[in-house]
């Protein structure tokens, strides 16, 4: 998020000044991101809402191939995994759901996996069926 986003980089160099151990904003924002994402782990810089946010960041903006294939197969409008703005929840059936989970299995392996664990934690009420899917996903083989 700090290499991708200028405006985030300014967010988390903001919460480390204010934490007030003798940084300067200038010097921060001169950083490497690496270096300065060490910096924000170290001081506890983080909100609750970075999670999400990073997560949205990695399956929308970075890398959009596991979403749109969980769209496509469950027949979801979207723009190379963008959705539409004015879709509400729930935007397909647990049948969409169960096809979108297994399109991404089988293209995506264990990315795909973690795609999936992320709807199930943060977008549930979205996508009817996807806690089992999740469920099953991590049961015991032979189980």
């Amino acid at each position: 998020m700090l290499k991708a986003s200028r405006e985030m980089r300014a967010v988390y160099v903001d919460r480390i000044v204010s934490k007030g151990r003798g940084f300067r904003a200038v010097t921060l924002m001169s950083w490497p991101a690496d270096k300065l994402a060490r910096e924000v782990v170290r001081l506890g810089a983080e909100s609750a809402q970075d999670e999400l946010d990073l997560l949205h960041l990695l399956y929308v903006e970075v890398e959009p191939a596991i979403q749109a294939t969980f769209l496509d197969a469950a027949g979801v409008k979207h723009e190379n995994g963008r959705m539409a703005e004015e879709l509400e929840p729930p935007y397909a059936d647990a049948e969409a759901v169960r096809r979108g989970a297994a399109a991404v299995r089988e293209r995506h392996g264990e990315e795909g996996a973690r795609y999936l664990r992320t709807l199930a934690r943060y977008a549930r009420e979205g996508w009817p069926g996807i806690e089992d899917v999740v469920t099953e996903l991590d049961a015991p083989a032979g189980a």
